[in-house]
């Protein structure tokens, strides 16, 4: 866990550690693969500013047109939701021109409206949870259907 209960220990979040936990989320449309296998993630894409508790990830899509593009968004945004102390201001995004629909995929990803819309929907967080969950070396996102 990124946090512990007692209040007079702090563990600081770093960058490499934000990557441990995404690193191994399974690209949705190759289930084999990991995201950074695909280099859709890469360690020089993620920061944090723990003093503002924000962290950023910029991900690229193996394709300019990737039709999963926001999926992967999203199942990046929920493992860190579930990942990361309450409080946390969590920015997923495509890398500057790696999408041909880049800005309306940031948009979708950066509103909370429209994020937990999705977590609604039983198949979008189906295909989420299967991405976190198979093969995830941490093992802690549990594959439970509709959320």
């Amino acid at each position: 866990l990124l946090w512990q209960d007692d209040d007079n220990v702090h563990d600081p979040v770093d960058t490499m550690e934000i990557f441990d936990l995404i690193r191994d989320i399974k690209d949705p449309e190759h289930e084999e693969l990991s995201l950074e296998a695909l280099n859709v993630l890469q360690l020089r894409n993620v920061s944090v500013d723990e003093s503002k508790k924000n962290v950023h990830v910029l991900f690229v899509p193996t394709v300019p047109h990737c039709s999963a593009s926001t999926l992967i968004g999203l199942s990046i945004r929920v493992k860190l939701m579930r990942s990361l102390p309450p409080g946390w201001k969590i920015d997923v995004a495509i890398f500057p021109g790696a999408h041909l629909q880049e800005d309306q995929v940031n948009k979708q990803l950066a509103d909370k409206e429209r994020v937990a819309a999705a977590l609604e929907n039983g198949n979008l967080i189906d295909v989420v949870h299967k991405s976190l969950a198979a093969g995830n070396r941490l093992g802690d996102v549990p594959a439970v259907k509709g959320g």
